[in-house]
């Protein structure tokens, strides 16, 4: 097993190289420039630990309000698709329960993402592929302002997918492998 150190960096190559590099997020490069992106490994790969590190981090961020997003990254125990999606709906269920609904959201990103409808090797679904399975946790008011400030937050999706489809599959494949190639920043 690769050390959370390794993860880490991993993790935030694909996010300088991939959602930055091919502005899948608007929003991310200032995030970054200001240090305000909170990264955890969680190692232990089982459903209700992982919801534990959740909810710690919907408390995180309540305190920390430096904190404008949190990537939970789940190297282990999440590798399938389908158990990935399973862990998501218990997560946005914790996040209703303890009453974070209104004031965080989740996003979802994992290796083998794959949109409904969607074909595996269909470029696209490399808008939400991550070199491991990641729950990040976004300010439900940050999002506010972010769709109230930017035109056509709307077309962020479509735009993507179409950046992602005219640039191919074997592109959009080699950029997310190669964030798993470099240890370091």
């Amino acid at each position: 097993m690769m050390s959370t150190d390794t993860v880490i960096a991993q993790t935030k190559k694909w996010i300088l190289d991939v959602v930055i590099g091919c502005n899948f997020c608007p929003f991310a490069a200032k995030e970054v420039r200001r240090d305000s992106i909170a990264y955890e490994v969680a190692t232990d790969g089982q459903p209700k630990l992982v919801l534990q590190k959740l909810l710690a981090a919907f408390e995180k961020m309540k305190d920390a309000t430096s904190i404008e997003t949190f990537l939970l990254i789940l190297p282990t125990g999440f590798g399938s698709f389908a158990s990935y999606l399973k862990l998501l709906q218990a997560a946005n269920g914790l996040l209703r329960k303890k009453g974070y609904e209104g004031v965080y959201q989740l996003a979802s990103f994992h290796p083998d993402y794959l949109f409904a409808g969607s074909r595996p090797n269909d470029p696209a679904n490399y808008t939400n592929r991550s070199p491991y399975p990641v729950i990040q946790i976004l300010r439900e008011s940050s999002v506010t302002r972010a769709v109230e400030s930017y035109p056509d937050t709307l077309k962020i999706p479509e735009r993507n997918m179409t950046f992602a489809t005219e640039k191919g599959i074997a592109f959009m494949k080699d950029l997310l492998e190669n964030s798993k190639k470099q240890n370091r920043l």
